[in-house]
């Protein structure tokens, strides 16, 4: 733990002192007072710890890496959650199947869409891409209590393009369309407007097929490219 203990300080002391309290007070403010902030924005939290990621992912094995970002996960302030998000993309290409329980409890812990979506659509999805055996895992969470795997279980696809299932695609929106939450509807939209890119025809039928059932939401946001 010691390890893990002296690169959390280090990304401490790289983003405290940047703290701007009216930032802060703003940022908070936008994310509906969900989570406190240091106030320091995405591309000044980049610019700092670039050197960090980029040490971390040569010499971390993935063990330590994933008990780091648990670390930072515990941090109070926000930032430190969008820094273990930045570390695991820069790493993402190196994770193991052996991750994905603990990117799941990622997702469950602090959640909200910022953290959420780059854990679903970045790591998770290039994870369950590049090792097919985790699909299954993803169906199960398609159906899950908490919404917010519910909603990585419809997300995770979203950078797949020509490679989509697009009847598991299909069946994890079918599955939550009378779900009555904000951002599983908007996640439908988003995930069938995505692969819209790539099929349009195909989404297009979808919607025309079972538009009594999605809700309108989730067809307007499916459909904006469309036409």
């Amino acid at each position: 733990m010691a390890d893990v203990t002296d690169w959390l300080a280090r990304f401490q002391t790289a983003l405290s002192p940047a703290a701007d309290p009216a930032g802060a007070t703003a940022m908070a403010a936008y994310m509906r007072g969900h989570f406190a902030y240091l106030g320091v924005a995405t591309p000044l939290r980049r610019q700092l710890t670039k050197t960090l990621v980029r040490e971390a992912r040569s010499s971390l094995d993935e063990v330590t890496l994933l008990n780091l970002c648990d670390a930072l996960w515990r941090e109070s302030q926000r930032e430190y959650q969008y820094a273990a998000c930045d570390l695991l993309d820069a790493c993402s290409k190196s994770l193991t199947p052996a991750a994905l329980p603990r990117l799941e409890a990622l997702v469950t812990s602090k959640s909200w869409w910022d953290t959420v979506d780059d854990l679903a659509g970045d790591i998770i999805g290039g994870l369950v891409l590049r090792h097919r055996a985790l699909v299954p895992r993803m169906d199960e969470l398609v159906r899950h209590p908490d919404l917010w795997l519910r909603r990585t279980a419809i997300l995770y696809q979203l950078g797949w393009k020509t490679e989509t299932d697009q009847p598991r695609l299909f069946a994890a929106c079918l599955a939550n369309a009378a779900d009555p939450d904000f951002f599983i509807r908007k996640a439908i939209g988003w995930g069938l407007r995505q692969y819209a890119r790539v099929a349009p025809d195909e989404v297009r039928n979808f919607l025309l097929v079972h538009r009594n059932v999605l809700s309108p939401l989730s067809v307007r946001e499916a459909g904006k490219h469309l036409g």
